[in-house]
């Protein structure tokens, strides 16, 4: 056999790292097959270079939890804020803008402290960000729970927004940096499945506290503190990420660190390969700098950016924090009159979002990250095609007004002929008798500038806050519909679809596919663009709503749900089982091509480069230092 000249020690290094990986995932297909691997045993976890820890990682398990409370801490504020903010428009009289307001506000903030998270997770380190995120928490659920007025309401709005911000860019971080790599993915969907139950939690307490009368808000809003504190204190006693510590300089600590997260185990091979990968990764992208324009100059960070934001981008558009937000309006919308059982109705809304989120944890080491955001891609564009549907069936079939009295206020409501455009004008309301579940006696007036919980004249004028007289019904922001049901339906398949999916994997996939050196300000790009895309949704559906319907909204969700799909299928590559250090060269290549193929896990034949020789070279087939020889992995 031919023997070559030595190769460089970079190429040694290289090859090493790629036949690392690949000896793993071939040699897990062997276990799996029941075949032989040629170069070691059959594992049941792969054989990957590094440790897979396959003992039971329960300190990893425990970091994953304390720092699922951030996302905790996430999905808690998203689900709350639906059912607060049907007792506060009622309480404080709020209108549409300040209702929106409120709602984006706390996006903004999180949009903007996401994106200065990424300085903050390069200068203080992911632990100290985690610890500085909840107490940033703490204080505005404190103003939050005694809020006297609007303005300092939306003051500790904002406050909570940038503390969910740097949370929500640095815990998907951390938990990737601390994972093993055949733990990875579900240890990241894991914080997902966080923020769906504390949306559902929300939801339950929104619930419980709409019986009081007054102030139930406080309590809903207030009580977000106790995982806040919960994460401080959890987080004074756990590690920083070993990664991080080791691209500071610190290598003692890294050691340590990385000893106790992985139990005491030998962690020599993972440290050597995570210390050389880390300077080689400087090496690569030309060392020092503003690592933005690093990763704008360097190719493989590049696509990578634009791929990750992407993802976050269409997780947004598809409307799923309008749901989320406004899922207790949106009944509401759909005819579902009585307050309390709209905030009860949307808690089936998170529980279903909770309950599919666990099928994405089980999913996502087994099907792969690209299969399960593509399936999960069609499913939501579908579900949002029918909650389309129900408005527009609500729409057809609106009840048509009857009375036309004379409006002393000259205002254009009396003019309307049906329930849907009456409902769509936030100064009218629709004023109505029922019998069974025929409408009669109905008209269109306009809105008491006190309340919305009455008309500002009419059968359906009432200052004393008791039932209206006459048997009246009075109807602001929606008419009654026998097709409530199938708003009720769609927003449950939608969230079934959406959970698995779309939910985690922008998440996971971020905290994935940059390199060390990129990967605070990768995340914190992408967390930023989700951000900026959540507020811009939150805070335009209202207005939306108004513009095209309520149908049209839903419909236009819809067709960017197809852009995301288009988007999926032509850009991200699969990255399950693949080493942190080994990701970024999935994105070599063009910018749209990643997304054609899944990495190699079959056969194939690949070059395996040796530094020093081996004691017995028939083992490989090839004799003396730096031979080469052509393995066939099956």
């Amino acid at each position: 056999m031919h023997i070559p000249k030595q190769c460089s020690r970079s190429q040694d290094e290289y090859s090493l790292k790629y036949m690392s990986g690949h000896m793993g995932r071939s040699r897990q297909k062997a276990g799996d097959d029941g075949d032989q691997s040629l170069i070691g045993p059959p594992s049941s976890t792969g054989g990957d270079l590094l440790d897979q820890n396959a003992s039971k990682p329960c300190f990893v398990y425990m970091l994953a939890l304390f720092s699922g409370l951030g996302g905790f801490l996430f999905g808690y504020d998203t689900g709350v804020v639906s059912g607060a903010m049907l007792l506060l428009k009622k309480e404080m009289n709020l209108s549409a803008l300040w209702q929106e307001l409120l709602v984006s506000s706390t996006v903004w903030a999180a949009a903007f402290s996401a994106l200065a998270g990424g300085s903050l997770n390069g200068w203080l380190g992911r632990r100290v960000c985690i610890l500085l995120a909840s107490f940033i928490f703490t204080i505005g659920g404190i103003i939050l729970s005694l809020a006297p007025d609007k303005v300092v309401l939306l003051v500790g709005r904002i406050i909570v927004g940038l503390g969910i911000g740097i949370a929500s860019m640095t815990v998907p971080v951390y938990i990737a940096e601390v994972s093993p790599p055949h733990l990875r993915g579900q240890l990241v969907t894991i914080n997902n499945l966080f923020i769906t139950g504390g949306q559902f939690i929300a939801t339950v307490t929104d619930g419980v506290f709409s019986y009081m009368s007054h102030g139930g808000w406080r309590y809903m809003l207030g009580l977000s503190v106790v995982p806040a504190v919960l994460q401080f204190c959890g987080f004074l006693f756990l590690p920083e990420s070993p990664r991080w510590l080791l691209q500071k300089g610190r290598s003692q600590e890294a050691r340590h660190a990385l000893s106790r997260i992985r139990g005491g185990q030998n962690v020599d091979e993972e440290y050597d390969s995570m210390r050389s990968s880390i300077e080689d990764e400087e090496k690569e992208s030309g060392g020092g700098g503003i690592v933005i324009l690093r990763m704008l100059r360097y190719g493989p960070t590049r696509r990578a950016l634009f791929v990750g934001c992407g993802l976050q981008m269409f997780q947004q558009l598809s409307g799923v924090n309008t749901v989320m937000y406004y899922s207790a309006t949106i009944l509401q919308m759909a005819g579902v009159r009585d307050i309390k059982r709209a905030i009860w109705l949307s808690s089936a809304t998170s529980a279903t979002n909770f309950v599919f989120t666990m099928f994405g944890v089980w999913l996502v080491e087994r099907v792969g990250r690209r299969k399960l955001t593509l399936g999960s891609l069609l499913g939501t564009g579908l579900s949002l095609t029918v909650l389309a549907f129900g408005f527009l069936m609500s729409a057809q079939y609106s009840p048509p007004i009857t009375l036309h009295p004379v409006d002393p206020q000259n205002l254009t409501c009396t003019l309307y002929g049906s329930c849907e455009p009456c409902m769509l004008d936030p100064d009218c309301g629709f004023c109505y008798r029922e019998n069974g579940t025929a409408v009669y006696d109905s008209s269109c007036v306009p809105v008491s500038a006190a309340s919305t919980d009455h008309a500002a004249w009419g059968s359906c004028y009432n200052q004393t806050g008791q039932e209206l007289p006459d048997s009246s019904l009075w109807a602001y922001n929606y008419c009654p519909t026998p097709y409530s049901w199938i708003v009720l339906l769609s927003l449950i398949l939608y969230l079934a679809f959406f959970a698995p999916g779309m939910g985690p994997m922008p998440w996971t996939i971020n905290s994935e596919i940059y390199p060390m050196w990129a990967r605070s300000t990768g995340n914190a790009c992408s967390a930023g663009v989700n951000w900026i895309c959540n507020a811009l949704v939150s805070l335009t559906f209202l207005h939306i709503a108004q513009m095209l319907t309520y149908y049209g909204a839903f419909f236009l969700y819809s067709g960017l749900v197809v852009l995301g799909l288009i988007f999926v299928q032509g850009c991200l590559p699969e990255t399950k089982g693949m080493q942190l250090e080994d990701v970024d060269h999935l994105f070599t290549g063009p910018l749209c091509s990643c997304g054609a193929s899944d990495p190699p896990t079959d056969s194939s034949n690949v070059q395996y480069t040796r530094n020093q020789p081996e004691t017995s070279p028939a083992h490989y087939g090839a004799a003396g230092s730096g031979a080469i020889a052509f393995i066939t992995l099956r």
